[in-house]
C-alpha cells in the first residue's frame, strides 16, 4: 500500500483561505478528484491527505491561487477549476492570467484574461496591427477587444474606437423598420453598446458616443473612409461578404488597428461560400502584423451549461 503523504497550508485568515476557492468549499472536491486526495479546511488552514504526488498537486494549486489573489485578482469557482486544470496539465497557472491588465471604468475592477487562450488574445492585440478573434459565443471576443480599445483610448494611444457589424438579419426589411437609420440599426448593435454600457457606465460611455470617441455604426457607413488612430473592431464577421471584409480591412489609415470577431459556424449568409471571414482566414495566414486567435469550448465564460450546450450541438451536428 503507498504511503500517505500530509501537507498544511496555512493563512492569515479563514476569510483568504476561503478566496482561494471563491468561497465555494464545495468546489475543494474537484480537486479532491483531481488530486487523489482528501481535503479538510478549517478556520485558516488547509490540510490534504493522500499520494505524494496529489498533494504536491495541491500545494502547486493553491501557491497559483495565492499569487492572482495578491496580484489584485478575484477567484471565482469556475477560476478555480481552471487552476486546478491548468496545474494539472503542467501549464501557467491562473496567476498568469492576471498579468495583463486593462484599464477599467472608475470604482470597476480591471478586465484580465481568464482562460489561456484569452491571454494569447489580449498579447495578440497588443502586438499585432490586425487581429483575428475566431470561436463560439460567450468566449470574450468583443468583450475583450472592447477593453482593449477603451484601454488605449483612455492612455490616449488611439483617438477613437469603432464598432461595427454587418446588419444582415435585417436586409431588404431595414427600410420598412420605423426612425431614423439609427433607430433602424439599433437592435443590431445593441450588444457593442452592452459591452460599452458595462465597462464604462451609462453616463461615461453616453458622454464617449456624443463626443465621437466611440462610434458604433453598420459596416455599410465605412465605405470610403480612412480611419487614423482608431481602433476598429468589426464583430460577427462571419457575415460579412468578401467584399465587405475587404472594405474593412482596407479602411486602416495610420496609428490604426483592427479586431475582427465572428464564428464560422455561425453564418447568416444565404450562400456560406462568399462569407469574407472564411476568405480571409485563408487568404491572411503568414501575413506580417495578422495574427489569428482560436476559441473553443473551454473559454465559454457565461454560464457553464452554455459551454457544454455549445459542445452537445457541435457532436450532434457533426
Amino acid at each position: 500500500m503507498a504511503e500517505e503523504h500530509q501537507i498544511k497550508l496555512e493563512y492569515e485568515s479563514a476569510h483568504f483561505l476561503q478566496s482561494l476557492f471563491g468561497h465555494e468549499e464545495k468546489e475543494l472536491r474537484y480537486l479532491e478528484g483531481k488530486a487523489q486526495v482528501r481535503i479538510v479546511t478549517r478556520d485558516g488552514w488547509l490540510v490534504a491527505r493522500g499520494p505524494e504526488e496529489g498533494c504536491e498537486l495541491v500545494q502547486e494549486v493553491f501557491a497559483d491561487l495565492e499569487e492572482a489573489r495578491r496580484n489584485g485578482g478575484e477567484v471565482t469557482p469556475r477560476d478555480f477549476r481552471t487552476a486546478v486544470d491548468l496545474v494539472a496539465r503542467g501549464d501557467e497557472g491562473v496567476s498568469a492570467l492576471s498579468r495583463v491588465q486593462l484599464m477599467g471604468a472608475r470604482g470597476r475592477k480591471p478586465v484580465a484574461a481568464r482562460t489561456p487562450h484569452q491571454l494569447e488574445y489580449l498579447n495578440a492585440m497588443a502586438s499585432n496591427d490586425v487581429v483575428f478573434g475566431l470561436g463560439p459565443a460567450g468566449t470574450g471576443k468583443t468583450y475583450l477587444a472592447v477593453a482593449m480599445a477603451l484601454d488605449l483610448l483612455r492612455k490616449k494611444e488611439i483617438s477613437r474606437l469603432i464598432l461595427t457589424r454587418p446588419a444582415v438579419e435585417a436586409g431588404e426589411a431595414l427600410g420598412f423598420l420605423p426612425g431614423d437609420m439609427r433607430d433602424k440599426v439599433a437592435p443590431y448593435l445593441r450588444p457593442l453598446y452592452d459591452a460599452i454600457d458595462d465597462m464604462l457606465g451609462f453616463e461615461e460611455g453616453a458622454k464617449r458616443l456624443e463626443d465621437g470617441s466611440i462610434e458604433i455604426a453598420p459596416l455599410a457607413y465605412m465605405r470610403g473612409r480612412t480611419l487614423s488612430r482608431s481602433f476598429v473592431i468589426l464583430d460577427e464577421a462571419q457575415n460579412t461578404t468578401r467584399e465587405q471584409m475587404f472594405m474593412a480591412l482596407t479602411r486602416l489609415g495610420e496609428g490604426s488597428r483592427c479586431v475582427i470577431t465572428g464564428d464560422a459556424s455561425q453564418i447568416d449568409l444565404k450562400d456560406e461560400g462568399i462569407s469574407g471571414l472564411l476568405e480571409a482566414e485563408k487568404a491572411l495566414k503568414g501575413v506580417d502584423g495578422v495574427a489569428f486567435n482560436h476559441f473553443d469550448t473551454s473559454d465559454v465564460v457565461r454560464h457553464p451549461v452554455v459551454g457544454r450546450i455549445i459542445s452537445a450541438y457541435q457532436d450532434f451536428r457533426s
